[in-house]
């Protein structure tokens, strides 16, 4: 919600569907597990609040609620890992600034860091700090079709607690992310961006992606 002034609040609830299957080494024996999860992950409210009378910059603060669960289990009543989970069971503070250019032309950029801290926890784990860098730029091909492109860079700090698994967590990334944009009328945008990773180093041993598709 968009106020004239420029303020305005975004409230955001995800569905995660999400598939696992790996294979447990427990003391030479080979273990097949599987979860299988459809479900809301956790909330966030972010208030948006202009900074000078150009209204082009923009403060975030904003918190990510526990809304998602951390219990869940599969068929054989194992618990997920906690980065599987749908949750993180905790409360973080988000703090950013985020810039739009003037108009020009065809041409429009923006840019936006976020930082976001766990400030309450449970359950002995506490998710790493992020931090994220986000640029774009977009051209109008004409009045309904716009090319765009990304530069998205990732920091996350390894998890703590006695359910974390700080060696094999934390990671940077940098992504570069094509895409096109279709306005269906003046309220209503379609997006499709391919994400391309141009950089990534995790900590420990991790699943990485070849790519993403919104």
């Amino acid at each position: 919600y968009n106020t004239q002034a420029g303020w305005g609040v975004n409230v955001q609830l995800p569905w995660i569907s999400r598939s696992h299957y790996h294979i447990h080494n427990h003391h030479g024996a080979k273990i097949a597990e599987r979860w299988r999860i459809n479900e809301a992950g956790d909330a966030r409210v972010t208030l948006r609040m202009p900074l000078g009378e150009q209204k082009n910059l923009d403060m975030l603060l904003g918190v990510k609620l526990p809304t998602g669960r951390t219990t869940v289990a599969n068929s054989d009543n194992d618990i997920a890992e906690r980065t599987l989970q749908p949750g993180t069971g905790s409360t973080d503070t988000l703090l950013g600034f985020a810039y739009r250019a003037p108009s020009a032309g065809p041409h429009g950029w923006f840019a936006q860091a976020l930082w976001q801290h766990a400030t309450a926890v449970r359950n002995s784990y506490r998710p790493g700090d992020q931090v994220s860098i986000d640029a774009g730029w977009r051209y109008a091909l004409n009045a309904d079709v716009s090319a765009a492109i990304q530069a998205n860079w990732q920091y996350r700090a390894r998890d703590e607690g006695r359910n974390a698994e700080p060696d094999d967590s934390g990671s940077r990334m940098l992504n570069l992310s094509p895409g096109v944009v279709y306005a269906l009328d003046r309220d209503t945008q379609v997006h499709a961006f391919v994400q391309l990773p141009v950089y990534a180093h995790v900590n420990g041993v991790q699943l990485t992606q070849g790519r993403n598709v919104t």
